[in-house]
């Protein structure tokens, strides 16, 4: 998995990569990446190993119309996994079972972000 934030701030790019799949990226608004960050689980593992390099997120990825817009997201624990339901503007919801290594790179990525996004319900 790797992201890349817009210059605005209100979003990120996230490109998910798996085993014999084509990878699939989606934009998450920063409203979403911050309600994220306050519930995804934290490592408490110390041997936990990092998951593979991921592939990087070009320009071409953020000119790609197809790319949906998560709308919101639904997030399941299960047993050493966390399964992710996005509900976007595209036809189908992306769905990404993520293990506990994946899941600590997305909450570590996007607590890194959190100074180049805007948070609109900050209080």
């Amino acid at each position: 998995m790797s992201m890349s934030c817009d210059k605005v701030g209100n979003l990120l790019l996230v490109k998910f990569t798996s085993h014999g799949a084509s990878d699939v990226s989606i934009q998450v608004p920063a409203n979403i990446v911050f309600w994220l960050l306050k519930h995804l689980p934290v490592n408490q593992d110390p041997r936990l190993q990092p998951p593979p390099a991921p592939n990087p997120i070009t320009q071409q990825d953020w000119d790609n119309p197809y790319t949906p817009r998560a709308e919101y997201v639904q997030c399941k624990e299960l047993p050493g996994k966390l399964r992710m339901q996005f509900v976007s503007n595209a036809k189908e919801d992306l769905v990404v079972v993520l293990d506990r290594s994946n899941v600590e790179l997305m909450r570590q990525v996007m607590l890194a972000y959190t100074k180049d996004l805007i948070d609109l319900d900050a209080q």
